[in-house]
């Protein structure tokens, strides 16, 4: 065991808020997607979302802050190992760890589109 190893089970879950608190702190974006995900929670309450759609919706919400969340931890380590100096391929590394967080902001857009269409067309007729 490390001298970095947590010791017990609470430590876990204070280093885990740490965490939250550390990226909640240091980036905008997750900022963003937290108070957007909590907007379309609120819209699915008032649209009278399913359990199975308020579930799909926290699935894909969780996706999304999980990657943003990695794409900070992906940042910082590579900061931290080259010292804040340019690397084409921490350039590179960053970028395909930002790609991912698009690629799960712009799924979750479509299950959204897809979810909140039906419910406006459940609305309608």
């Amino acid at each position: 065991m490390t001298k970095f190893k947590t010791k017990n089970f609470n430590s876990s879950f204070k280093n885990a808020r740490k965490g939250m608190r550390i990226v909640l702190k240091s980036e905008r974006n997750i900022r963003i997607h937290m108070i957007i995900a909590l907007f379309v929670l609120f819209l699915a309450f008032l649209f009278g979302f399913k359990p199975i759609e308020i579930c799909i919706l926290l699935l894909t919400i969780g996706m999304v802050i999980i990657s943003e969340m990695l794409n900070t931890a992906i940042e910082f380590a590579l900061d931290a190992t080259f010292r804040n100096k340019y690397c084409t391929l921490v350039g590179m590394a960053k970028d395909i760890s930002a790609g991912a967080v698009m690629v799960a902001s712009v799924i979750s857009v479509v299950v959204g589109v897809i979810l909140f269409g039906q419910a406006a067309i459940r609305a309608l007729f």
